[in-house]
């Protein structure tokens, strides 16, 4: 049960994550209108923040300038604003979690969606999600700041602060909740996750307030071909993880090129945005965040020769843009230019099938999730996020199995990273986005603890102990400390090497009794704790064994724990995970 202070602690970060969700819902909600008054004043010259296409625009060649002076402008802002607001977002805020405890500054949470709107307001490929999320990151890590808590709640705020933001600006309460645990927090438990679903609940009300309730992308009916096109899903599968691979290395390849430019990073964006202007100047869909073009592709609306040459452009277009150090989010983007990858290859095999009869949007909405749920390895996030964003639950099967195989071909080529923490892996960090229940949470110190206690008699005097140890007596030498048990083998007290030697230099001839050279004020564990509640102890009082004893009587030893037996326990759940035992078919030899 959770002590009194514990419960008190959820009910304040759960109040604070409220208004943390209702700020991020509003934040999120200004960068969309910051968006469009940028793309309007830019594109179209003209002072409004409706969210329009930059495809109608009429600047003729002179759009390839548009994204430079973006680039110029964001240049700035990193190198004399923050170096922070570069990149998509998340991992920066994954950084703040791992190395600088949860702590993000304060000009962060203003720079950061600034910039951002600046970058796709001047036609840059990008989303606002990733910059959403760090923004509303920032909000919660200020929050924790400028109150008196915990690391962990700091890290918890911030947490609700990127999930309320993810969910505001999609309407994807859910994904925006699961995102958060599988990226930022690493945990399941109700410290975390009773905020993080206020802040998000309360983040998409404010969205279905100021944007309406309807789903991110309205869709038409789709037929997604179960049974029958299960075949192609698990072709499209490999797919998917390959393009999710081909993404990240591509991006940080080109991130590299960038680093070795002979002039200062201030002037990488506008360079990156040259090649930017040049591809949207041929093809206008890869300005912006590309929701329009999105929309067309999950509706069938797009032929193949332009799914073919939005996805590369597209594709082209984010790296370059990315690559080159300015500020957006890679959500949006990777969903364009995988959705129409997508849609093409239903459109390829209904021509080498034509019985096939797939539907292009269809497996563009199954591509989508599944690239980027391989890429940033959070594939369960992503199938609730594709399912969230049209609401057709038809939708769940396929993208279940092709996430899945794609985060299985991801994992083969990159183990230990992905686009997320690729960065964060160039910097020292590694993070291990596979978690489960600590081994020592799954043990009772009774089931690892040393059934026969190392004890000594209570009259026991310190130079008889000390003459055992230096002839190497095996009932004590293998002992950094011994119980101290009475007449009627009660547990009275505990004697280390310590003792002993402090004794000594007290009183040399040793005729002290263990008992008055030994600690009386025990801390002890019971049968029925678990090892990791044993560990904590051991933490918290800096010592290194522990008598157990019965819990109805406290001076009966039933065993002992030291640091060897709770690393046995960890030991066993590597056992248990990498040695393979006999079976019916293999049997031992």
């Amino acid at each position: 049960m959770v002590s009194q202070p514990a419960q008190f602690r959820i009910v304040l970060v759960s109040f604070l994550a409220a208004a943390i969700g209702l700020v991020a819902g509003l934040v999120a909600y200004a960068l969309y209108k910051l968006i469009g008054l940028f793309t309007n004043l830019f594109f179209f010259h003209e002072w409004s923040t409706t969210f329009r296409s930059v495809g109608s625009h009429n600047l003729g060649v002179w759009v390839i300038l548009v994204p430079v002076v973006g680039g110029l402008i964001v240049g700035v802002m990193a190198k004399y604003g923050s170096s922070k607001i570069k990149g998509h977002g998340i991992p920066e805020a994954m950084e703040a979690v791992l190395t600088n405890r949860s702590r993000i500054e304060p000009k962060v949470a203003i720079l950061k969606p600034i910039s951002a709107a600046i970058a796709i307001g001047t036609g840059g490929p990008f989303g606002a999600e990733g910059p959403i999320i760090q923004t509303g990151g920032a909000i919660g890590s200020l929050v924790g700041q400028v109150l008196h808590t915990t690391a962990v709640e700091r890290k918890v705020l911030l947490a609700c602060g990127a999930a309320a933001g993810m969910s505001a600006t999609f309407n994807t309460p859910i994904a925006g909740v699961i995102l958060a645990i599988e990226l930022l927090l690493f945990e399941f438990k109700s410290r975390s996750f009773i905020p993080l679903v206020i802040a998000s609940t309360l983040a998409t009300a404010v969205h279905m307030q100021l944007l309406g309730a309807g789903p991110m992308f309205q869709v038409g009916a789709m037929d997604f071909g179960i049974p029958h096109a299960l075949p192609f899903y698990l072709l499209l599968g490999p797919i998917c993880g390959l393009a999710a691979v081909g993404l990240s290395k591509t991006l940080y390849w080109v991130e590299d090129l960038f680093e070795k430019l002979p002039f200062d990073e201030l002037w990488w964006p506008a360079t990156g945005a040259v090649a930017l202007g040049i591809i949207g100047y041929f093809v206008p869909r890869v300005f912006g965040v590309g929701y329009d073009t999105i929309g067309d592709i999950l509706n069938g609306h797009l032929v193949w020769k332009i799914l073919l040459v939005v996805m590369i452009a597209k594709f082209a277009a984010l790296v370059i843009s990315l690559g080159s150090g300015t500020s957006g989010g890679l959500l949006a983007p990777t969903f364009m230019w995988s959705a129409a990858m997508g849609g093409l290859f239903a459109m390829v095999a209904n021509y080498a099938f034509p019985s096939a009869h797939l539907s292009p949007g269809a497996f563009a909405l199954v591509a989508m999730g599944a690239v980027f749920g391989a890429a940033s390895r959070a594939t369960f996030s992503f199938i609730i996020f594709a399912f969230e964003i049209t609401r057709d639950y038809n939708s769940v099967l396929p993208l279940m199995l092709v996430a899945v195989i794609a985060d299985g071909i991801a994992m083969l080529f990159m183990p230990n990273s992905s686009i997320m923490t690729e960065k964060l892996a160039r910097r020292g960090l590694r993070v291990h986005q596979d978690y489960e229940a600590d081994a020592l949470t799954q043990a009772t110190v009774g089931e690892t603890m040393e059934k026969d206690a190392p004890f000594i008699s209570v009259n026991t005097k310190v130079g008889e102990l000390a003459e055992r140890i230096g002839r190497h007596d095996p009932a004590v030498i293998r002992r950094q400390a011994l119980l101290i048990l009475d007449a009627a083998g009660k547990l009275v007290g505990i004697i280390t090497r310590g003792d002993v030697m402090r004794a000594l230099d007290k009183d040399s001839s040793g005729a002290m009794t263990v008992q008055e050279a030994g600690k009386t004020h025990l801390v002890v564990t019971y049968p029925d704790e678990l090892v990791s509640e044993a560990a904590a102890k051991l933490l918290r009082f800096d010592i290194g064994r522990l008598p157990v004893v019965d819990r109805a009587d406290e001076r009966r030893v039933v065993g002992y724990l030291g640091r060897a037996a709770i690393l046995a326990a960890r030991l066993r759940r590597f056992n248990d995970e990498h040695v393979r035992e006999p079976g019916w078919l293999t049997p031992s030899k």
